[in-house]
């Protein structure tokens, strides 16, 4: 009884973390789109920095400090060149798409994932693992909608955020089988997406207004809050259990984009949801039975 009561806390706990790392991205989401006409570069730049100097406090307390653990540098560059370019491609379509297609797109990673799990760490997915990629992408089709014009441009390149995030994810897991602290993953991605991003700072800056600071400070923080949120999450019950509510961060984008951006997701992007979010459940379903 004691071990199905703790286990059942666990899983409250996991669920309730996992929607507010959802609700923490959607509001990054959100306020990166608020900024308004600042270049995608330098929204990017100034989430990662807020996000770093946040990733680098508990570090700082920390005994081992910042020291990355042997054999894990390969993963983590990795980890940092996929993570930034698929920021950047996200952050991109967000400026151009509704941010509730651009965050369905984004939440195409898991399935990237399972695809991206069979070279990296040798897992072969089964028959659902691999219908239920298919269906996805299928749906994602709905969200493109392909017409050979410039307006598909920005969803192939949230397409590939979300290609970008689900490889990332990959070596994230490597790196917990390896035993790597979190806020040092979170550090070095930051620091390495501040990286990539400064010289564009350098010679193209757009001066902001303070609303324009507040928006990305905000987006930095919501950044830091799914982060850390979602890395809480699985500690308290395995991914198979709880993955599915990330999806809720597709609806928390839409009701901000309906609420206070006058977005309205067209018909043929609400099927794409509906697909991409019904196949994501029935194999949560599928893995939870099993």
């Amino acid at each position: 009884m004691g071990f199905t009561v703790k286990k059942n806390n666990g899983m409250i706990k996991g669920i309730l973390c996992i929607m507010l790392a959802a609700l923490g991205f959607s509001l990054m989401t959100f306020f990166v789109r608020l900024s308004g006409d600042v270049p995608t570069m330098q929204k990017a730049f100034f989430r990662n920095f807020f996000a770093a100097v946040i990733a680098l406090i508990p570090i700082l307390k920390s005994e081992d400090k910042f020291r990355i653990k042997k054999g894990c540098f390969p993963d983590i560059a990795f980890r940092c060149l996929f993570g930034t370019s698929g920021l950047i491609c996200n952050f991109y379509a967000i400026d151009r798409l509704g941010i509730a297609d651009a965050n369905m797109l984004n939440k195409l990673s898991p399935f990237f994932a399972i695809l991206l799990s069979i070279p990296l760490i040798k897992e072969v997915p089964n028959v659902v693992d691999i219908v239920s990629t298919i269906v996805a992408f299928i749906g994602a089709l709905f969200i493109i909608r392909p017409g050979g014009d410039v307006s598909v441009f920005p969803a192939l390149m949230g397409l590939y955020g979300g290609f970008g995030a689900g490889t990332a994810y990959v070596f994230v897991r490597r790196l917990g089988i390896k035993g790597e602290r979190t806020p040092v993953i979170v550090l070095c991605f930051s620091l390495f997406s501040c990286f990539v991003t400064a010289p564009f700072l350098i010679f193209d800056f757009h001066p902001m207004s303070g609303w324009q600071w507040l928006c990305l400070i905000l987006a930095g923080l919501g950044a830091s809050l799914g982060q850390f949120s979602i890395t809480t999450a699985y500690k308290f019950a395995p991914a198979k259990e709880i993955s599915v509510f990330d999806y809720t961060q597709v609806i928390f984008a839409a009701l901000l984009g309906m609420i206070f951006l006058n977005e309205t997701p067209v018909p043929l992007s609400i099927a794409g949801y509906v697909i991409i979010i019904g196949t994501a459940v029935v194999r949560w379903y599928y893995l939870k039975n099993r």
